[in-house]
């Protein structure tokens, strides 16, 4: 879910500002990179687009989570969570906050009619520089509000109210789930390739193969698990919601045919591994 989440924190849309803007000039392309956030560069009206995006970052970073969220198209899933429930999802949110920079860069804002873009610059951990985003707002009743997501995706956030983030998570962490068994399928073929032989994680993970994450359900939310045949020339491997109903339902089986091509199929099992 953070993966998710982070996505629509750093990157609220891909909107282009237009060149027909009082802060035009200040505007940057969404390829420009800057040396290091300096702050605001543009002037900030109170309650406007841009101070609404300034304070969502800024309680974000705090962990202010309901707060900062509450500034977005998100509230519906928010508002009527619990505090309890609220920290079942406190990895996830913390995860955002420490990506926030000290200094937000806000260098650009467009206002037309009830429609807003606002563009800053973030880090990019990759490149260790910061590029310009856009952020679009919409108001609502005079207030501003950041569009996390539009359209049918919007609408499913008003319908299903506080699941949303439980049913998010869920199908966030199953995709992820048959991503990692697509991934052991491919260190398992290298390694087999190098050695004549498959391995158990640990081997992989220190071969360089796969992350250290498949050995705990912390961040994954799902627990994984590798048999191997006696002779170690073939093996099969599980993933199974480390808790049902909450982190996953479905459950993950990653196999060899018989012509030793890998299949990854996947059932509801009651929370119970996918055996062979």
């Amino acid at each position: 879910l953070s993966a998710i989440l982070l996505s629509f924190a750093f990157s609220c849309s891909v909107a282009e500002p237009r060149a027909n803007s009082k802060t035009a000039d200040a505007l940057v392309n969404t390829n420009a990179v800057t040396a290091e956030p300096k702050g605001a560069t543009i002037p900030i009206d109170k309650d406007g687009p841009a101070d609404t995006v300034r304070l969502f970052y800024a309680k974000l970073r705090e962990k202010k989570f309901r707060e900062a969220l509450f500034l977005t198209n998100l509230r519906p899933a928010i508002e009527s969570l619990t505090d309890a429930e609220l920290k079942d999802f406190s990895l996830d949110f913390e995860a955002i906050a420490g990506e926030v920079p000290a200094e937000l860069e806000i260098n650009g804002e467009i206002i037309s009619g009830e429609i807003a873009t606002v563009t800053a610059n973030f880090p990019n951990k990759e490149t260790g520089k910061t590029e310009a985003q856009s952020i679009k707002l919409r108001s609502e009743n005079g207030v501003w509000v950041i569009l996390t997501v539009e359209g049918d995706a919007e609408k499913r956030i008003k319908a299903e109210g506080k699941d949303y983030f439980y049913n998010l998570r869920i199908e966030t962490h199953e995709d992820e789930a048959k991503a990692m068994l697509e991934r052991i399928s491919k260190a398992e073929l290298a390694y087999s390739l190098q050695h004549g032989s498959c391995a158990e994680f640990q081997v992989l993970i220190t071969e360089g193969l796969l992350p250290d994450d498949v050995l705990t359900s912390t961040s994954t939310g799902y627990n994984y698990a590798v048999q191997l045949t006696s002779d170690k020339r073939r093996y099969f491997a599980t993933a199974t919601p480390a808790i049902y109903g909450k982190s996953g339902k479905r459950s993950f089986l990653l196999e060899l045919d018989s012509k030793g091509i890998s299949r990854v199929t996947s059932k509801d099992n009651g929370g119970q591994p996918m055996k062979k």
